[in-house]
């Protein structure tokens, strides 16, 4: 309820930054920055707020985030599957969420459904100078 409201919020006061992440074998993300906010308390942080939107049978590759991202996920809709580190790869369903430390590599991350679309929300702390927030882990 909270990642909601958090969500309508900043979509509604601040514009939005679009990418797509393509996956030539199994679809597509849509990527969206709703909100980048730098903290206050914290000099040199600042706090992104990512919508990762999934066609049926969407996915991202394999990938990891920035070395100072520290990432708390939360499905908006449908059922995300995510795999992180070695660990099991999970199904998380709207409601559930995730989070990602420092260093991770995200294997999986996916939408569980070929027939329904899904989204999440990705809310970063990252340092403020930080552009890049994927890098595609080459096979």
């Amino acid at each position: 309820m909270f990642a909601r409201a958090l969500l309508i919020l900043a979509a509604t006061t601040l514009s939005t930054q679009t990418v797509y992440a393509d996956d030539a074998h199994r679809g597509s993300a849509k990527i969206s920055i709703v909100f980048d906010q730098p903290l206050p308390n914290v000099p040199g942080k600042s706090m992104r707020g990512v919508l990762v939107e999934y066609g049926p049978g969407g996915s991202s590759s394999a990938h990891v985030h920035p070395k100072s991202a520290f990432i708390y996920a939360t499905v908006l809709d449908g059922a995300i599957k995510s795999k992180v580190n070695d660990g099991p790869e999970k199904t998380y369903q709207a409601g559930e969420n995730f989070s990602e430390i420092p260093g991770d590599r995200h294997g999986v991350s996916a939408n569980a459904s070929s027939t329904k679309p899904a989204r999440l929300l990705a809310v970063f702390v990252v340092d403020t100078d930080e552009k890049n927030l994927v890098t595609d882990i080459k096979p």
